[in-house]
C-alpha cells in the first residue's frame, strides 16, 4: 500500500498570531493551519487559555525549528491579585489560601530581588510538564494531588510597574525557558507574607517574536476562502536569529541539500571568525552542544543547520523550503 498523501500545501514559514483570551493554543494551531491550508503545523511555545500575546505558529519546515523557539527568551506583562491563592495558580481554579494582607510598593519592591536571575521553581500543578508519561493538568482535574518537583529557570528581568487598585499590581517580566508566570506569582505572595494569584497575563515576545510582526486570530478566521497576506507569512529561518550564516556556492549548496558536509573556504573562515566560530571542532556550549550556523546557497534560500568541525561545515538538519 502507498503512503498515504496529507492533505494541504506544503507551506513553509512563521505565522505570529496575537492569541486572545479563552482559546487553546492548539485552537490556534488548527486555525492558522486551515487559513492557510497548510500540511503541518505546530506551536512554539504554549499559552494558557486565560492567557493572551504573541504565540508563534510554524508551518510546513518551520516545526524543525520550534525548539530554538521553545528554549528563547520570553517576556510578559502580568496582573496579581493580591489576598488569595488558588489551585491553577490563576483566576481559573478555585480559591484554596485567602489573606488580609496586602504589600505595600517597598516590600514588593524588596521582594523581588529574590526571584531575579537564577532561581528554584516549583511549577504549577495545573501544567504541561509530565509525570509518569501523564500532562499535570489532566492528573489535577482528576484529582489527583500532583507533586511537582522544584527545577531551576532563570528570570532576567522582574519590574514593579504600579498597583492597579488596592488588590491588584503590574508587572513586567523576561525569563527563559520553562519559567511560570502563575507559579512566580504565587512564590511572591508566600514572600511576602500574603497570598497572590495571576489575574491576567500578555506574552508580549518570544525570542525573534513580537507584536510588531501578529496578526491577530480574528483576522485569520475572517479570511473565509480568500488567501492569507503574504506578509503574515515570515521565513523558517527567522526562529534562528542569533545564530551566524554562511553562503554557500552552487555546488557546495547541492552538498548540502543531500545531507553532506562541505570544506570551510577562506571566505567561509573569514565569515566564522568574525561571530567568534572557527573551522576546527567547536568547543560545546552550556548545554553540551556544538555551536551552529546557518547554510544558505547563492539565491539567499535557507538550506541547513550545520556544525563547523575539522575543517568542514557539517549538516545537522536540512531544510527543504
Amino acid at each position: 500500500m502507498g503512503r498515504r498523501r496529507r492533505r494541504g500545501l506544503p507551506i513553509n514559514g512563521w505565522v505570529i498570531v496575537d492569541k486572545p483570551r479563552d482559546v487553546t493554543s492548539t485552537d490556534v494551531v488548527a486555525i492558522v493551519r486551515r487559513a492557510f491550508n497548510a500540511q503541518k503545523a505546530g506551536h512554539g511555545g504554549t499559552l494558557d487559555p486565560l492567557a493572551e500575546g504573541i504565540l508563534p505558529i510554524a508551518l510546513g519546515e518551520a516545526t524543525k525549528t520550534v525548539p530554538f523557539a521553545m528554549d528563547a527568551t520570553k517576556s510578559y506583562d502580568f496582573t496579581i491579585r493580591w489576598g488569595e491563592e488558588r489551585t491553577t495558580d490563576d483566576l481559573e481554579g478555585d480559591v484554596t489560601v485567602t489573606s488580609d494582607k496586602r504589600p505595600t510598593t517597598d516590600e514588593i519592591m524588596q521582594g523581588l530581588e529574590q526571584f531575579t536571575g537564577q532561581i528554584s521553581q516549583v511549577p504549577p500543578q495545573f501544567s504541561a510538564i509530565k509525570v509518569d508519561g501523564a500532562r499535570a493538568y489532566d492528573l489535577a482535574r482528576g484529582g489527583e494531588d500532583v507533586a511537582l518537583k522544584a527545577r531551576p529557570v532563570h528570570v532576567i528581568d522582574l519590574d514593579y510597574c504600579g498597583p492597579l487598585d488596592d488588590t491588584h499590581g503590574a508587572f513586567r517580566m523576561t525569563c527563559g525557558k520553562g519559567t511560570y508566570v502563575r507559579a512566580l506569582a504565587r512564590d511572591l505572595g508566600r514572600a511576602l507574607g500574603s497570598a497572590a494569584t495571576v489575574a491576567a497575563i500578555r506574552r508580549t515576545r518570544v525570542g525573534p517574536f513580537d507584536a510588531d510582526r501578529a496578526i491577530s486570530l480574528d483576522s485569520l478566521r475572517d479570511l473565509d476562502n480568500s488567501p492569507p497576506p503574504e506578509q503574515a507569512l515570515l521565513p523558517v529561518e527567522t526562529a534562528l536569529d542569533g545564530i551566524p550564516a554562511l553562503a554557500l556556492t552552487g555546488s557546495d549548496a547541492q552538498l548540502v541539500r543531500n545531507g553532506g558536509a562541505v570544506r570551510i573556504t577562506r571566505l567561509m573562515a573569514d565569515q566564522l571568525a568574525q561571530s567568534g566560530l572557527s573551522g576546527a571542532t567547536p568547543p560545546s556550549d552550556e548545554d553540551g552542544a556544538a555551536p551552529l550556523v546557518k547554510l544558505f546557497d547563492p539565491q539567499g534560500r535557507f538550506l541547513a543547520l550545520a556544525s563547523p568541525v575539522k575543517g568542514t561545515v557539517q549538516p545537522v538538519r536540512v531544510f527543504h523550503c
